[in-house]
């Protein structure tokens, strides 16, 4: 079959267009010359159902070499050359810990310096940590959820409450506290009625969550080894707490709470009870007299759940309010209600159980 069988005029090339006729030989131009310069047939614009295999072909290869394909059709695609996988990032702390460091060596060097020095200044330590963690508190309720808690009875009730625990055990505690929450319901009658019933639950709950589980530390105290209790509190509470975050930070892997607070783990709980329960063990065997070890293992284990129970009552207050901090007041550690998340619901436990332990006094 030649070339006329496509319908193509006699004469005429493959594509349909006429052939040029070779130039005669001379001394400057001869046939090999004008084979290699004849122009090139012009190709007519046709839907690709008009042209052959071959013609489609070529066009599809050309393609592929402007595109970055493969040249021939039996070439495989080039391809890309594996990237190298990003360095893996370290862990960090979500704080400042030199600042956080820093705070809290100076705020232990003053605690211990007013135990051991006079037992009075430290209650006055106690009263000012009250009063400020109110402050905080009940501005916070205000800012963002509206909720009016009456400072000024809660501070004064709570200075008082500390006081009166210190001086006349646990019997006066009580009665300062419901002489606060009176305090506290009277106060808010001077505002208008809107809002009222809120207010005043808000300053209860303040006045059950601050002062008054403030004030066992101050009945701890008045013990004769009383620092030495006070102190034992202190180290086992701050023990469970670096126990759970050094053990959760590096092999955390099971979210405890994760609604409540994402960050906290399983494997971080199991480090707060192996620490605090050690800690225990030492300091009832070398601190508090007439205590055993066997008995600083359970008041470890029952200052970690604690500790973790505060920590989370705190994380969901919080979370309900939409805030990190309950304040700034100390660099690296937020506020002074996020230090004392864990120690609040921890005073009466360590309290009960050294009675329970090894009396009261």
């Amino acid at each position: 079959m030649n070339d006329s069988s496509w319908g193509a005029p006699q004469g005429a090339g493959r594509w349909g267009a006429p052939e040029m006729q070779a130039a005669p030989a001379g001394p400057a131009y001869d046939v090999h010359d004008a084979q290699q310069t004849r122009p090139m047939p012009i190709v007519p614009d046709v839907p690709d159902a008009g042209r052959d295999a071959d013609d489609r072909d070529d066009r599809d290869q050309g393609a592929g070499r402007l595109s970055g394909g493969p040249l021939f059709r039996d070439e495989k695609p080039q391809e890309p050359m594996p990237t190298a996988p990003p360095p893996p990032q370290k862990k960090r702390a979500g704080r400042d810990l030199r600042a956080a460091i820093g705070v809290g060596v100076g705020l232990g060097a003053v605690i211990v310096a007013s135990l051991f020095i006079v037992k009075a200044v430290f209650v006055g330590v106690i009263v000012v940590a009250v009063v400020v963690g109110l402050w905080e508190l009940t501005s916070r309720l205000q800012e963002r959820k509206g909720i009016k808690a009456p400072l000024v009875p809660l501070a004064v009730g709570g200075a008082a409450m500390v006081v009166a625990g210190y001086a006349q055990g646990a019997e006066g505690a009580w009665v300062a506290m419901a002489l606060t929450a009176l305090a506290v319901l009277v106060w808010r009658m001077t505002a208008p009625p809107e809002g009222y019933l809120k207010d005043v639950t808000a300053g209860v709950f303040a006045v059950f969550y601050v002062p008054f589980l403030a004030t066992f530390v101050a009945m701890l105290l008045t013990a004769d080894d009383g620092p030495q209790r006070v102190l034992t509190f202190l180290l086992l509470t701050v023990v469970s707490d670096t126990g759970a975050y050094a053990v959760g930070w590096r092999f955390g892997k099971h979210k405890l709470a994760p609604r409540i607070s994402p960050g906290k783990t399983r494997e971080g709980l199991f480090g707060a009870v192996a620490f605090a329960m050690v800690a225990g063990a030492l300091c009832m065997q070398f601190l508090i007299d007439g205590g055993s070890w066997w008995q600083g293992l359970l008041l470890g284990l029952a200052v970690a759940a604690s500790a973790t129970l505060g920590d989370l009552g705190e994380s969901m207050i919080k979370r309900d309010l939409g805030i990190k901090d309950m304040g700034t007041l100390l660099p690296g550690h937020g506020g002074i209600m996020d230090r004392l998340d864990s120690l609040l619901p921890t005073a009466p436990v360590v309290w009960l159980l050294l009675v329970l332990f090894v009396g009261s006094s």
